[in-house]
């Protein structure tokens, strides 16, 4: 028969009062240890002690007659001596502290002011892989230090992305060593429809300054950012991302990207040759850039076009413009619009200060109404495409700061914004096949990527 349960207690007896709780360590060291120290305890006890010749403690029955077996008392104080000796030593805490550089600093002047010791800073500039990095400081660098009392036990100082200095306190003096930073590279795709202007765009679409300038330069040669495009353009983009730590870093290379300009598209792949240099072609193999820069400078606005009926500004009469005024702040580097060679530096008349290079297929161009001339190019000298060799001003017959700029072929003068301008060499054939395996799967991805988009691009389009 099931009874209620009665609501009264039937233990009259009070409760014991409840000890306070031990630590779980102490319980850990009790169980873990104190009981595999009394079994050696007790079984040396066994070894040296007669059962007739009891020492102390509670009787026991023997196992192999009736005779009781005496178990000694627990040393509490010298078990715990004992577990005590057991125990790792500790570890010492030192203290830390971050030296961030700042203009006009010196390490000693770091280490004069956070009382560190200047003995060691001597022993450690002298390291070799430490004299570079503690010789040439500079605003903005940083040294993780840790240290007893001013004496130096660690320093660590990251050197790039990848490697960093890390220095030690040993029983013979301080040791250096550069350590490895391993960074992790991820792939990320975006896209952008433009409205007014693509680095409006590409920031609505979360794209750092970085990655924009990058897509400007890829499509340098063939679009012009500032005139050319149109509301609706559109571009797709396929870049790295450099991550350390499972934490976001900067941006890195672009992979591929695609631009929609007034109807035509435009398509890049970055491929990287055995000699680890890097360069954009079109899916066929041709290179995007040209032999030639439209425009060798960061301008404004185009001041003035080629027009061979232009009344001059100063002069006040019909004389032919055979160039483009770029427009730009006073100072803006001027860079060479291809490879070539300086055949002339100097003062031109109207120009005022100029530079003329020499290109292949029998094609110079001009640069005119410079402020200052880059020093080491000079006359003779040969340059890159994309190398500074002047600066904008307003030299010779002009009335603001702009670069006047005439691109000649055969000696005749052509419009440098419409000409058509000769293809950089395609890839080379021995890595055309190399190139073709790896852009196919980019293509792959990049076209994926478009489909997921195209509902968003037509409506944003609209």
């Amino acid at each position: 028969m099931n009874r209620p349960v009665s609501p009264l207690l039937h233990d009259y007896k009070q409760s014991a009062p409840r000890q306070p709780a031990k630590s779980k360590a102490i319980q850990w060291f009790a169980v873990g240890l104190g009981i595999p120290l009394i079994a050696v305890t007790l079984m040396n006890t066994l070894d040296r002690e007669s059962p007739e010749e009891p020492v102390g403690g509670a009787p026991v029955m023997s196992a192999s007659s009736d005779e009781p077996l005496i178990v000694p008392p627990v040393d509490q104080a010298k078990l715990m001596e004992e577990i005590a000796e057991l125990l790792p030593e500790p570890v010492p805490e030192f203290e830390k502290l971050v030296l961030n550089v700042a203009s006009g600093d010196t390490m000693e002047k770091l280490f004069r002011k956070n009382k560190l010791s200047l003995g060691h800073l001597m022993s450690i500039v002298e390291l070799d892989e430490a004299k570079s990095r503690f010789r040439r400081i500079k605003p903005g660098d940083v040294f993780e230090i840790t240290h007893n009392e001013g004496q130096v036990i660690s320093l660590y100082s990251e050197l790039d992305l990848t490697s960093a200095l890390q220095i030690d306190k040993q029983e013979t003096g301080f040791a250096a060593k550069i350590v490895e930073r391993p960074i992790e590279i991820r792939k990320r795709m975006a896209h952008g429809v433009i409205k007014s202007s693509l680095f409006e765009s590409a920031t609505a679409a979360g794209l750092s300054d970085k990655v924009i300038m990058n897509i400007a330069g890829i499509f340098a040669w063939d679009v012009d950012f500032v005139l050319d495009i149109r509301q609706g353009d559109n571009y797709y983009v396929q870049f790295e991302e450099v991550w350390q730590d499972d934490e976001y870093v900067s941006d890195g290379e672009i992979i591929a990207a695609e631009f929609n300009n007034n109807g035509r598209t435009i398509q890049a792949i970055r491929f990287v040759d055995d000699n680890a240099h890097s360069e954009y072609f079109t899916p066929k193999g041709d290179s995007v850039r040209k032999a030639f820069i439209r425009a060798p400078v960061d301008f404004t606005r185009i001041s003035s076009n080629f027009n061979p009926n232009r009344k001059h500004p100063i002069l006040n009469k019909i004389r032919a413009h055979r160039g483009v005024d770029y427009a730009a702040p006073r100072g803006t580097p001027i860079k060479a619009s291809g490879d070539g060679k300086v055949i002339f530096r100097g003062t031109k008349s109207g120009y005022g200060k100029t530079v003329i290079l020499q290109h292949g297929g029998n094609i110079t161009t001009l640069y005119a109404h410079m402020s200052s001339f880059v020093l080491k190019v000079g006359v003779g000298s040969r340059v890159k495409q994309g190398q500074t060799i002047g600066f904008v001003g307003k030299t010779g017959l002009a009335t603001a700061n702009h670069l006047h700029y005439e691109y000649r072929l055969n000696g005749v003068h052509r419009n440098p914004r419409t000409v058509d301008l000769p293809d950089a060499d395609p890839i080379d054939e021995q890595y055309r096949e190399k190139f073709m395996a790896v852009a196919e799967p980019i293509l792959k991805e990049l076209e994926q990527f478009k489909s997921a988009q195209t509902p968003a691009v037509a409506h944003n389009s609209q």
